[in-house]
């Protein structure tokens, strides 16, 4: 099995969108493959981007854990996005749940693993 991955997020439009993106991981991102697509490096070997399709835009859902959750939503929340939900599952674990201007969904967990 191997070891990378790379999660993309359609969006309407790149330019519209890159600030959000921006904003919620705190940094520019990694790289820029073209116009119409940003790379942010979350872990080793592990990317989520962005990328200008209007058509498929709207429907993703990326869900990472991470050690550290209530500082990463605290840290997001100072540069001005709220999470639009919060849940509390069995066994500890939480997932923060953030929504783009398109739609798409990315989210944060973390608890026991």
């Amino acid at each position: 099995m191997a070891s990378g991955l790379f999660a993309g997020i359609p969006v309407i439009d790149y330019t519209r969108s890159l600030p959000w993106y921006e904003r919620f991981f705190g940094r520019q991102p990694s790289f820029l493959p073209n116009d119409i697509e940003a790379v942010w490096e979350v872990a080793a070997d592990r990317y989520i981007y962005i990328v200008q399709d209007p058509e498929r835009a709207g429907h993703a859902l990326v869900l990472s854990f991470v050690d550290d959750l209530d500082d990463r939503v605290a840290e997001i929340a100072r540069r001005g996005i709220e999470p639009v939900k919060r849940e509390n599952y069995e066994g500890g674990v939480t997932k923060v749940t953030y929504r783009d201007s398109d739609g798409n969904e990315i989210s944060l967990g973390g608890g026991p693993r």
